[in-house]
């Protein structure tokens, strides 16, 4: 007689627990298809906020991407204690992320880099400029950062010799990273680019680093084909040796502020600047463009020869006549300016 009560009593717990399961099961079928329904996307999709950004924008962002339910999501928000926690940012939303992973991704900060890129760079504009485009900068507050004499100071250049601290690379930084936090890193990059190796070629060749990169701007500007930076580097160099002037016309069009002349006439030649080659001896004061890597390198390791001369050739593609006299160049020139004249080109 007492073992009946004790059968209805696990009757009623079996009963309760697979209540209890149930509605887990319930729950969590709920869950999955509201509270952790995941974003479908075919390819990652990238949030990017700025400071003038609030959690509203953040939202409107999140719908392009698919968000699985604004009224949810705005509800977790709250729970999470995001729209009080908006950080700038560019982050990734990729296939299958559950609202809460994305909340709590924009909560920490938590954001994706960007590999910023910069290469064929002329001025400090350009610069600027480009750098702007990819990042949560002010293309003109980084101008003014650029032409800061203190700033400039602190890095150890001065205002003509700055940009040789950018060496053209990709560099993996966050978005929203500060100009003084991108100048540090471009100073580490600069510091960790010239090594043992490459600062022994130059002292190999009596340079600096910094006139290294001044002269490599000079032979990329010169160069349009890379396996002629060594050729024409190691002819600059044999000027240099002999005390002559470089003459070299890029640095012309740089005192003249136009690199579009297709041709150097004798009134560009008398601009008064330092920068002009036809009338200083040595190297100018700093790089005339940023040179790329593979010019720098191509300086360190100059060809051995006896070229003082270099002219364009007359097939006008691109190429040059190098000479060791300059009777040898006058022919060279003779040529290439009677094909400038039969193009038409002035």
């Amino acid at each position: 007689m007492k073992q009946k009560p004790k059968k209805k009593g696990s009757k009623i717990i079996l009963w309760i627990v697979l209540s209890l399961l149930l509605i887990a099961i319930i729950g969590a079928i709920v869950a999955k298809k509201t509270i952790l329904a995941p974003f479908n996307l075919k390819e990652t999709a990238y949030l990017y906020i700025d400071k003038e950004k609030n959690y509203e924008d953040v939202i409107s962002q999140l719908k392009k991407a698919n968000l699985p339910s604004e009224q949810i999501f705005r509800i977790l928000s709250e729970r999470m204690n995001y729209p009080n926690n908006v950080k700038t940012g560019r982050y990734a939303i990729k296939d299958g992320m559950t609202m809460p992973d994305v909340i709590r991704m924009l909560r920490t900060g938590n954001q994706t880099p960007v590999n910023l890129t910069f290469n064929n760079m002329r001025t400090k504009e350009d610069l600027a400029g480009r750098i702007s485009q990819q990042l949560m900068m002010d293309s003109t507050m980084l101008l003014n950062a650029l032409n800061d004499p203190a700033k400039i100071k602190e890095f150890g250049f001065d205002e003509s010799t700055f940009p040789a601290m950018f060496i053209p690379n990709t560099y993996e930084v966050y978005w929203d990273t500060s100009i003084d936090n991108l100048l540090n890193r471009m100073k580490k990059e600069y510091d960790r680019f010239w090594n043992d190796n490459r600062k022994s070629k130059a002292e190999n060749i009596g340079l600096s680093p910094v006139q290294v990169s001044t002269l490599a701007s000079i032979v990329e500007e010169e160069a349009t084909y890379p396996d002629e930076y060594p050729v024409i580097a190691g002819l600059y160099l044999n000027r240099l040796k002999k005390g002559m002037r470089l003459e070299a016309d890029p640095t012309v069009k740089f005192a003249v502020g136009d690199f579009s002349l297709r041709r150097i006439l004798f009134r560009h030649l008398e601009v008064e600047s330092p920068y002009n080659t036809y009338k200083n001896t040595g190297l100018p004061p700093g790089p005339i463009r940023i040179p790329s890597i593979k010019a720098i390198d191509g300086t360190l390791s100059p060809q051995q020869h006896n070229y003082l001369f270099m002219c364009a050739k007359e097939d006008l593609s691109g190429r040059h006549n190098f000479a060791a006299t300059h009777a040898e160049h006058a022919r060279n020139a003779a040529r290439y300016q009677r094909a400038l004249n039969q193009k038409g080109i002035y």
